[in-house]
């Protein structure tokens, strides 16, 4: 490590970028991030950054908007500070499903949250899990993209579970369930999931064979907890023995934490891209992973101008 290295946080996650600089053993940037009393945001770097190589973690959860802008500002703040290079460490991307013109007269949001990043003055991007791979590809700017594989299969190894099948609750996620599939040389199933409209999803059967086994369902994201639910109450019907879950991204709205709580879902493994609520913390079903050291790893790499490419699994 040398002395140029910094790392900031906004308001999004500050204990997971504490951990970060624990893992890389250097202080958390100073940086003041609050509001005017109108409601404006307000940010103020309170350290010289001239010339240094600057990371903002800040993933852009709910409220999605606030940290965005907050996100946005830091970087601006720091562009003007004369910080030799800025990286956006994203571990949850906002917008994200928002990444096709899936109907007439709708926006591709994803792309557009990567332009203002990139016009914000970012010089690159280091994010986790993103919903769509081609996301990369609205970025105008180098990203590094992570997975959160490693930290699940990590924690699925040490429970040595046995007769394993992995699941997708959709057709889109069967590459993710593949992956984790080999690794655990386990077989996979898929969830048959009709959206007929916006956070409203129809399990209606599973395709492969659960009888018996125990199922773990893979994804990235789980939001209201829906289809979630609905995925492991088809695979008890097709005869799962057990149900876990290991998500990425807990953004968890509405009743989805007292949805998951009630469902046959005997664990639900998550990582802390996003903070969880109190009462999430104090549920036995609910089990948290930390992404800190893949993240603190992959800052370490790129100040170093090291590869990245053994991280991505």
């Amino acid at each position: 490590m040398t002395e140029r290295l910094k790392i900031f946080s906004g308001n999004a996650n500050r204990p997971l970028a504490e951990e970060i600089c624990q893992c890389l053993k250097v202080p958390l940037g100073k940086a003041d991030v609050g509001r005017f009393s109108d409601g404006e945001l307000q940010v103020r770097i309170l350290e010289n950054v001239r010339g240094d190589d600057t990371f903002v973690v800040q993933p852009t959860s709910p409220p999605v908007n606030d940290h965005i802008l907050e996100l946005l500002i830091m970087v601006d703040a720091l562009n003007r500070a004369s910080a030799r290079r800025i990286t956006a460490v994203i571990p949850y991307y906002g917008y994200g499903r928002q990444d096709r013109k899936a109907e007439p007269r709708v926006p591709i949001s994803a792309k557009l949250m990567a332009n203002l990043i990139t016009a914000a003055g970012a010089d690159r991007v280091l994010a986790m899990d993103l919903h769509a791979g081609q996301i990369q590809g609205f970025f105008d700017i180098p990203v590094d993209h992570l997975y959160a594989m490693p930290v699940f299969l990590d924690y699925i190894r040490q429970k040595a579970i046995q007769d394993l099948v992995v699941v997708s609750p959709d057709a889109g996620g069967v590459e993710r369930a593949r992956a984790f599939a080999k690794r655990l040389e386990a077989t996979i199933a898929i969830g048959d999931k009709r959206r007929e409209k916006k956070d409203v999803a129809e399990v209606t059967r599973i395709v492969g064979d659960v009888a018996d086994q125990t199922a773990v369902i893979v994804d990235d994201i789980v939001s209201t907890g829906g289809s979630l639910v609905q995925t492991a109450e088809a695979l008890r019907a097709a005869g799962a023995r057990r149900v876990l879950a290991a998500i990425t991204h807990p953004v968890l709205a509405g009743s989805a934490v007292k949805r998951i709580e009630e469902s046959c879902i005997e664990r639900f493994i998550t990582t802390d891209t996003i903070p969880l609520s109190p009462t999430v913390d104090h549920s036995d079903k609910f089990v948290v992973t930390s992404v800190a050291h893949l993240l603190g790893e992959a800052i370490r790499r790129i100040h170093n101008e090291e590869s990245v490419s053994s991280l991505f699994v």
